[in-house]
């Protein structure tokens, strides 16, 4: 099982605040010291123009009240990331249902779902490899409602696929040709979790879920030798 979190990039963004208010609380120092320096060796008959240097610390202030507010939003972001790898955790292992068309064969078996909202005329189901290439083909029910495929990892020449990412198909027609509407779902064991663009991702083999597509979690069966069955 694999375990991410989060990025070099979300580090370094955790410690920006106190990088810029160091930077402020040094810029300041000089602007003071250049001001008192400025104060000591005035003309008398021509002093400093007090509204001048009042502008510019009331700038100062600004952008201290601005560094303040983000780091205020970087703590809510880090307890945010720590919700999500919590929740990583808590997937690993487990069996999801998934929206998506994408499977994972694991030991020459694959299972997805596919739902017509209405009675097909005949329904297809192409898998296809990496490349996009159709490495098998399956005639599909063609009643209205969800229906399971199961696919055990063969091509149409009847050799066994290897393990890894495919993709399935699911066209159905009416009876003047015209396509019917299909959704598909994805079933597979969680191998991996990981944290990208500050959302949880599930790796199931080889096939990338993310967690808001999820639809459903169990526990996943093992077989009596402690291996699950999967």
């Amino acid at each position: 099982m694999i375990l991410q979190g989060t990025s070099s990039s979300t580090a370094i963004a955790g410690g920006k605040a106190a990088t810029d208010q160091q930077k402020l609380e040094e810029d300041l120092n000089q602007f003071l010291n250049l001001l008192i320096t400025q104060l000591q060796n005035q003309d008398p008959l021509d002093p400093l123009d007090a509204n001048e240097f009042t502008s510019q610390l009331v700038q100062f202030a600004g952008v201290e009240q601005q560094i303040y507010q983000n780091a205020s939003l970087e703590k809510l972001v880090t307890g945010q990331q720590n919700t999500q790898v919590a929740a990583m955790v808590s997937f690993l292992g487990t069996t999801v249902e998934a929206t998506g068309n994408s499977v994972a064969l694991e030991n020459g078996s694959a299972v997805m779902t596919y739902a017509l909202g209405e009675t097909a005329s005949e329904t297809t189901i192409a898998v296809k490899d990496a490349a996009g290439e159709i490495i098998a083909i399956a005639t599909g029910k063609t009643a209205a409602g969800r229906h399971t495929f199961e696919w055990d990892g063969r091509d149409s020449a009847g050799a066994s696929s290897p393990d890894g990412a495919y993709t399935v198909e699911v066209s159905a027609k009416r009876p003047d040709g015209s396509f019917i509407d299909v959704s598909t779902t994805m079933f597979g064991r969680v191998t991996g979790a990981a944290i990208e663009d500050n959302k949880v991702v599930l790796s199931i083999g080889e096939v990338n879920v993310a967690m808001e597509d999820v639809l459903r979690v169990e526990e996943t069966e093992t077989t009596e030798d402690g291996e699950s069955d999967s």
